[in-house]
């Protein structure tokens, strides 16, 4: 990856920035294919948020909830869309993070501020949920698979998924993960029709209810902000977007956008396959009642099920690492850069290791599955998933006022915005009321 800083505007203007072209880097170092991008995608995007799917819908109801899913689907694949094209919207340079656009489109001293805090709350969020996500499917599929085992705290079962990326974290970079990524993309569509179809194969439940719940007008209105955010959660992957396009080779005649698109279309469709059936045969089967993870509410057959938690589990592994890997890459740099420090093993032991560790007492502290999804999905992925990029293609691209990509454009923005306030506050709320009600580290 580039860790050069991008020109900015008066820079290109100038004719200085072929210092920043790809020539740089060179295609030796960007070997993916357009199937790479697919698979990186659909781990990043394809995650923990499937599961709670039905859990916010029983908070929308079937119209609310069918609408919002549907047009988070189209908003987040526009600007996917964009996010491809602009990452070489100015010819000879390649954006290959989104810190190195966003200080294109904002400035050099603005744009840090405001893209990296959305994305690294994206990224870090991501790996805590992935924690917690992690250690109660493990917890899940041991006890499935040893009924007659002892049971340990779930606490220890996040400690045991952490200690696996405390090993994987020293892989090198992105190409080095793409078997993992492969698989945990693999997983991801195994356990997701797993979860439809052992919610269609299980049937409504006695005296099911599509009522909305029976609970005060004010938690309501908070739970539905939180299930708003359990859906922006799963449409993540703008956050890395940048960073797996930088892993392609572009030329002139074939630049790297069209094997990205490419390979996000088949995520965007294999994502479509996975969200949908899952959030609607889920909500039809519990009603009501569903589960914060739809395959808790599932019991037989019990190893079909055993087996849908262990591929969760490999799943974000892969997912973890996905994230990861910018997060590493920013602090190996900054380490470097403004600490002196020599790159080379140590850097990477210390900065990972505590990366790491750092996500996983949180995971443990923190163990709101539901609760984490809304706020994070709200506070993170809402901004770069939903209006960021539109705000950047006006900012760059500058379609003509009241045309139809004008349009698109701010529709996204003002959507974007109310599920990042609405979904922030509802789950920030839910994570405090139940924090007052849990035993922590048990």
């Amino acid at each position: 990856m580039v860790s050069a800083s991008p020109p900015s505007p008066k820079e290109v203007e100038a004719g200085r920035g072929d210092k920043w072209a790809d020539g740089n880097v060179g295609d030796a170092a960007r070997p993916a294919k357009w199937w790479y991008s697919t698979f990186h995608t659909v781990t990043a995007m394809i995650g923990a948020g499937v599961l709670s799917l039905p859990y916010a819908m029983a908070y929308l109801g079937w119209g609310p909830g069918v609408l919002v899913l549907v047009v988070s689907w189209c908003l987040t694949l526009n600007t996917m869309w964009q996010m491809i094209q602009l990452h070489e919207c100015v010819p000879g340079i390649r954006f290959d993070r989104y810190l190195d656009l966003g200080r294109y489109a904002f400035g050099p001293k603005l744009g840090p501020w405001i893209v990296l805090p959305q994305q690294l709350i994206v990224q870090v969020g991501c790996d805590i949920v992935y924690m917690v996500t992690g250690g109660k499917c493990l917890k899940k599929f041991m006890e499935m698979a040893c009924a007659d085992c002892t049971r340990i705290r779930q606490s220890y079962w996040i400690c045991i998924f952490g200690g696996i990326h405390f090993f994987l974290s020293q892989l090198p970079n992105f190409n080095s993960v793409a078997g993992v990524s492969l698989a945990a993309a693999i997983m991801s569509l195994s356990y997701s029709t797993i979860a439809w179809a052992g919610s269609l194969a299980h049937g409504r439940v006695e005296n099911v209810s599509y009522a909305y719940k029976d609970i005060s007008p004010a938690d309501n209105m908070f739970r539905i902000f939180n299930a708003l955010g359990q859906i922006s959660f799963a449409f993540a992957g703008h956050a890395v977007a940048l960073e797996i396009q930088a892993t392609i080779p572009s030329t002139p005649d074939r630049p790297s956008k069209v094997p990205m698109w490419k390979g996000a279309i088949g995520a965007y469709f294999i994502n479509a396959i996975c969200y949908f059936p899952v959030a609607f045969i889920g909500y039809w089967a519990f009603g009501q009642d569903v589960e914060d993870n739809v395959l808790v509410g599932l019991r037989k057959p019990a190893w079909l099920i055993a087996s849908a938690n262990l591929m969760v589990v490999v799943h974000v592994i892969g997912s973890y690492q996905v994230y990861a890997m910018p997060v590493f890459e920013m602090l190996e740099r900054m380490m470097t850069k403004r600490f002196n420090f020599p790159p080379g093993l140590g850097l990477k032991l210390i900065t990972r290791t505590s990366y790491v560790a750092f996500t996983l007492f949180v995971g443990v502290t923190f163990p709101f599955f539901g609760d984490l999804l809304g706020f994070f999905g709200g506070f993170g992925f809402a901004p770069t998933s939903y209006f960021l990029p539109s705000i950047i293609w006006l900012i760059i691209m500058k379609p003509a006022k009241f045309s139809t990509k004008w349009f698109i454009n701010w529709i996204s923005i003002f959507i974007g915005l109310f599920i990042m306030f609405a979904s922030t506050i509802g789950g920030l709320r839910n994570i405090i009321a139940d924090a007052s009600t849990y035993s922590f580290y048990t």
